[in-house]
């Protein structure tokens, strides 16, 4: 079953021919591109979890080293090592295209992430029953764990050319989560391993920001109860976001239309700025996001009416 809506797949796979054809990409470039996403995925992934840094105090943290008046040492270290996490991740994938995901690599990742708050259980499958705060689901036993990963990679290895990459990593980050095979770190670790999924069939690293952090975990536990398409969909949009940050810095010339607030693009239109934030939500209109704010084109909204009375 596919769980990807049509029309955002399309505008994916658009983004990705039109990412390839400038390929080979200009290194310096490219360089930057990944720092500023390696930031922002770090900051991201650890305020999810509630770390305390604001985005530019993690910029001193990674840059300067600096520590920050009045913010716990553990919010520090989390930061450091997802960064150290990240830089593995892109050496994964700069030099072992090849590699596959297996139950060591998965320890591996969580052994940075966690290496300087849970020394003692980094890289180590928990050996308690736990609950997650908040949730309807409860992970399985902790002596399920090891028969459930192995089973999980058997399923990543079954379905890796049966179903879209996107749709892959998102239901593998799903189910490494539903298993919680540590102690901490599981969420973060499920997002790194998800972005390898993507970056190794060279999709750019993909961002689940703070700000969505209610609706990230609203998508995570309709996935728990069965409902993968609005996990899916959700991931496609974040990684249409990073396709968007690529092209708009190494093609601006190919940028379609200048992008405005949703308030704005509903001026003279039939629609409301709560109904095009619907269905920009839910991918019917191509849109990008800055902070807690989406913004879109009057070319996006013309496209979505064109194709909206074709199908009458």
């Amino acid at each position: 079953m596919k769980y990807l809506h049509k029309t955002i797949a399309s505008r994916l796979e658009a983004k990705r021919k039109e990412l390839n054809k400038l390929r080979p990409l200009p290194k310096v470039a490219v360089k930057k591109l990944q720092e500023k996403l390696r930031l922002e995925m770090t900051y991201n992934s650890n305020a999810i979890e509630g770390n305390s840094l604001t985005l530019k105090e993690t910029f001193l943290v990674i840059s300067e080293g600096i520590t920050v008046k009045g913010k716990p040492l553990k919010d520090h270290l989390e930061t450091r090592d997802q960064y150290a996490a990240l830089e593995y991740l892109y050496d994964l994938v700069d030099r072992h295209k090849q590699n596959t995901i297996s139950e060591k690599l998965i320890r591996s990742i969580h052994q940075i992430v966690v290496q300087e708050t849970e020394k003692e259980q980094a890289g180590k499958y928990r050996d308690a029953n736990v609950f997650i705060m908040g949730a309807k689901h409860t992970p399985p036993d902790a002596f399920e764990i090891s028969r459930l990963m192995n089973n999980l990679i058997i399923w990543l290895k079954q379905n890796n050319k049966k179903i879209s990459t996107v749709e892959l990593a998102a239901l593998f980050h799903h189910k490494l989560v539903q298993i919680h095979p540590f102690l901490d770190g599981n969420g973060r670790t499920a997002r790194l391993i998800m972005n390898l999924i993507l970056m190794k069939d060279a999709y750019p690293l993909t961002i689940i920001l703070k700000n969505d952090r209610k609706k990230y975990y609203g998508v995570l536990a309709k996935a728990d109860a069965g409902d993968y398409t609005p996990l899916v969909n959700f991931i496609a949009q974040t990684v249409e976001r990073s396709f968007d940050i690529y092209l708009k810095t190494l093609a601006p010339t190919k940028n379609k239309g200048k992008l405005i607030s949703l308030a704005e693009l509903a001026k003279g239109t039939k629609y409301s700025a709560k109904y095009l934030n619907l269905l920009v939500r839910q991918g019917k209109i191509e849109a990008y996001k800055e902070g807690r704010n989406w913004l879109s084109s009057k070319e996006a909204l013309s496209k979505y009416i064109n194709n909206r009375e074709r199908k009458k």
